[in-house]
């Protein structure tokens, strides 16, 4: 794996605390799993056991976390302090516990103004507790968005772990197309397909972690088989391959934390004239996305490349969705490929480019690829896997 640089917390921190000045806040307390790993380094699967971080402006920072997490957030080595209670809801409500850190650091009280992600912890898997505000004097002052301007831009560390995600995306997609036949269920595909990357991945990288975004690497249809694939939402229902199925898939493989996306449009057999039409156009669409995607350019700028061509070739019947989204640590972050963010891309950002046309009596149409802005262009991290037709067809 690529080792994080000694230095990778620190520098996430003071871009935070760059983009954050503004705000003008004495501290932060996080919540979210993703925002808390991404600025202490720990690693979590969230329950409805409080987990938050809490860092003053002087940089002095804590990790509050069930015992049970005790030994394993001191692992992470990137807070001065980890600060245990015993279970949820406990004799004492954990976020009792959060509130004496936050007066320890010299957060609370009129006059302060702390930054949040959420009102406390949020409603997890039954989760039920007082808000932050009811606990501290403090004024709290939403952090999201500035945490999402910070976590667009990728560290060269991150990119080489997105790298590494589209490489074993693709091992598993290679593996799919292979056991994809006629007759098997998509359930047995997927299955199969992703076990045997996995296994794999686990040899091929010793001390392997999906970093909390789950674990290996996977592949499948999620239900996006035949007209099932007009949803481009759709979930897996264990269906079976037909002779002239359109097929969308989706792949991916979480390392440490950090996931890519791959996806393809494939066909059961020799596509007819009217696939191999819709197929055509989902290559010119995501060609406009790639094209428009530049360094200094909005956001909204591939959007509206894109919904141009629909225009022109007269294909709204067949839209459902935007251009992409940002991709890293969730799968789905800012900025988005979508008319309405006017987010100006910078170098390092990474996106998804997946325009995608679906037809009720034919399925879906749809590429998706990763890709990372750069000086001059993109980078598609994903594009050692075929998008040509001639690549994709499963022989029957």
């Amino acid at each position: 794996m690529p080792e994080m640089p000694h230095d990778e917390l620190a520098l996430r921190r003071e871009r935070f605390s760059a983009e954050a000045a503004p705000l003008n806040v004495d501290g932060i307390a996080l919540f979210h799993s993703h925002n808390v790993g991404y600025l202490s380094g720990f690693a979590f699967v969230p329950t409805e056991r409080p987990i938050a971080y809490v860092e003053a402006a002087d940089g002095s920072c804590v990790l509050v976390v069930p015992e049970l997490e005790g030994e394993h957030a001191a692992t992470a080595g990137g807070v001065e302090r980890v600060v245990t209670y015993d279970e949820f809801p406990g004799d004492r409500h954990p976020m009792e516990l959060i509130r004496d850190v936050v007066h320890d650091l010299g957060l609370d009280g009129p006059g302060r103004r702390v930054g949040v992600d959420h009102n406390g912890y949020p409603p997890v898997l039954g989760y039920w507790g007082p808000p932050l505000s009811e606990l501290i004097g403090s004024e709290l002052v939403p952090l999201s968005r500035t945490l999402d301007r910070v976590m667009m831009v990728k560290s060269s560390y991150e990119l080489d772990l997105l790298r590494m995600s589209s490489d074993w995306a693709a091992r598993a997609h290679e593996l799919l197309q292979a056991y994809t036949a006629v007759g098997v269920t998509e359930t047995e595909v997927a299955q199969r397909a992703s076990s045997d990357a996995t296994m794999e991945l686990a040899r091929a990288v010793p001390g392997y972690s999906g970093g909390g975004n789950g674990s290996g690497a996977r592949a499948g249809y999620r239900g996006q088989i035949g007209r099932h694939g007009a949803l481009p939402h759709s979930l897996g229902e264990s269906i079976r391959f037909e002779a002239g199925d359109t097929l969308v898939t989706g792949a991916t493989a979480p390392m440490w934390g950090y996931v890519s996306e791959l996806e393809r449009t494939m066909f059961m057999g020799p596509p007819s004239d009217e696939q191999r039409r819709l197929f055509g156009h989902v290559l010119r669409l995501q060609d406009i996305g790639f094209d428009a995607i530049r360094a200094g350019e909005p956001a909204s700028g591939a959007d509206e490349a894109v919904r141009a061509y629909f225009e022109q070739e007269g294909l709204w019947d067949y839209w459902r969705h935007h251009v992409g989204h940002g991709i890293g640590r969730r799968y789905h972050e800012a900025p988005f490929l979508d008319r309405g963010d006017h987010t100006i891309l910078e170098p390092g950002m990474v996106l998804t480019v997946e325009p995608g046309l679906y037809d009720p009596d034919w399925g879906g149409f749809r590429h998706s690829d990763t890709v990372v802005v750069e000086d001059n262009g993109i980078e598609i991290i994903t594009a050692a896997y075929p998008r040509d037709l001639e690549s994709l067809v499963i022989p029957l």
